[in-house]
């Protein structure tokens, strides 16, 4: 009997443990061919894709009404990622420039990808934004540079695409990432990257931070807190 009852146990914590381990990996599918950039969700391209979501703060609290939903594809030369994001309030820059670079877009409503290669160099990875306005930034980070936002002036020719939603309250945003920008090995199924996503919402001082994987610290810039992205085939 008690051979029995250690046995359970031990099945549980296994499934407990797989569990685990899976809400910390993001699948990213692979994609026939590239394609323009596409907000809509129930597009032929993003039906492939296997949802993620933001749901909780810094601290792993849940953000009611901000669930984001998040999905992934993945072609030889491009990494896509789309978001679907309900507000309540948007904080949006006056006078958006979308077609150049714009400096501190985080202090805006963003959605970000935070996604790195080299898993022995944890504080070394690339950040990408983009707003409801179609803004975006893109930055080499090295966490070893007390100035590390200056990575700014670094350019991924990373693309993106953006829309609101007004009568929903929901906007929408696709990134598509040059593999080249993120790892100098050619992508395959079974490739793993680091990453986090959050986003950044409504005005101060009421904005809120909405994060896939909680970084238990004021700030998104906590590389041991990452979870994974995975490279995988279609069915």
């Amino acid at each position: 009997m008690k051979k029995l009852v250690a046995l359970c146990l031990l099945i549980i914590a296994s499934i407990t443990t797989a569990k685990a381990a899976d809400s910390g990996t993001f699948k990213s599918v692979r994609a026939s061919h590239d394609v323009s950039l596409e907000t809509n969700p129930q597009s032929a391209f993003w039906s492939g894709a296997q949802p993620v979501y933001l749901e909780v703060d810094n601290w792993g609290k849940a953000v009611p009404n901000h669930r984001t939903e998040v999905l992934s594809r993945w072609t030889k030369g491009n990494l896509y990622f789309l978001f679907v994001c309900p507000y309540q309030e948007l904080n949006l820059k006056p006078n958006p420039h979308p077609k150049t670079e714009t400096y501190q877009l985080w202090n805006w409503d963003v959605a970000e990808v935070f996604i790195g290669s080299d898993l022995h160099n944890i504080r070394r990875y690339k950040e990408f934004e983009l707003s409801p306005q179609g803004e975006w930034i893109d930055l080499d980070i090295d966490l070893n540079n007390p100035h590390h936002e200056n990575g700014w002036v670094w350019n991924s020719g990373f693309q993106v695409a953006a829309r609101i939603d007004r009568k929903n309250k929901i906007w929408y945003g696709a990134m598509r990432i040059p593999f080249a920008a993120i790892d100098p090995h050619v992508p395959s199924a079974g490739s793993t990257f680091r990453l986090n996503m959050f986003r950044a919402q409504g005005p101060p001082p009421g904005t809120k931070s909405i994060v896939w994987q909680p970084t238990m610290s004021q700030t998104f810039h906590v590389p041991e807190r990452f979870g994974r992205l995975q490279l995988v085939d279609s069915k």
